[in-house]
């Protein structure tokens, strides 16, 4: 099972956000417009993202709901037929909600940094640090917390819930 260390923040200024991720990163963002249809599940969250002209993707995902950098563990299945996969899901499991996002991808090192504009919520900056198998969380964290003081993420920014934990609220 793949594994990372993750923080969301709250953006009150995008664009400076944005102009220190583009100092810090390796090359240019990805730039992706993603939708996420959450499904009911018994334990962690289930979503299927689709990406104009790519293969869906089925993600399961499991993370505390804490704002502190912690571990998430993860599975991803592509997916060649997102909508009948939603549908099917859907009947099965019941839809939760859906989240719509423009994002952009940069890459610092191991780091994957998102810069997102969800509708509804607003915008948001988050932090994925990839964890080599063995790697204990805690080193992923200290990296986290390093690149939040680089990019003047502050701990009052921080976000404990998922995008769509927050539409539902």
């Amino acid at each position: 099972m793949a594994r990372n260390v993750e923080i969301k923040a709250r953006l009150a200024d995008p664009a400076a956000t944005r102009r220190l991720v583009e100092a810090a990163a390796d090359g240019p963002p990805e730039s992706l417009a993603q939708t996420d249809t959450f499904f009911e599940v018994p334990r962690g969250r289930l979503k299927l993202r689709e990406v104009a002209g790519r293969d869906a993707e089925l993600i399961w995902y499991e993370r505390g709901d804490t704002p502190d950098p912690s571990e998430s563990r993860y599975e991803i299945m592509r997916v060649a037929d997102g909508s009948a996969l939603r549908e099917l899901l859907g009947a099965a499991l019941g839809r939760r909600a859906q989240v719509v996002k423009r994002r952009l991808v940069f890459h610092v090192g191991r780091t994957r940094v998102h810069l997102d504009e969800v509708a509804g919520l607003g915008s948001f900056l988050e932090l994925e640090v990839q964890l080599a198998a063995g790697e204990r969380a805690p080193e992923g964290a200290a990296e986290a917390r390093t690149l939040m003081e680089r990019l003047g993420i502050r701990e009052a920014s921080l976000v404990a819930e998922a995008y769509v934990d927050l539409l539902e609220r």
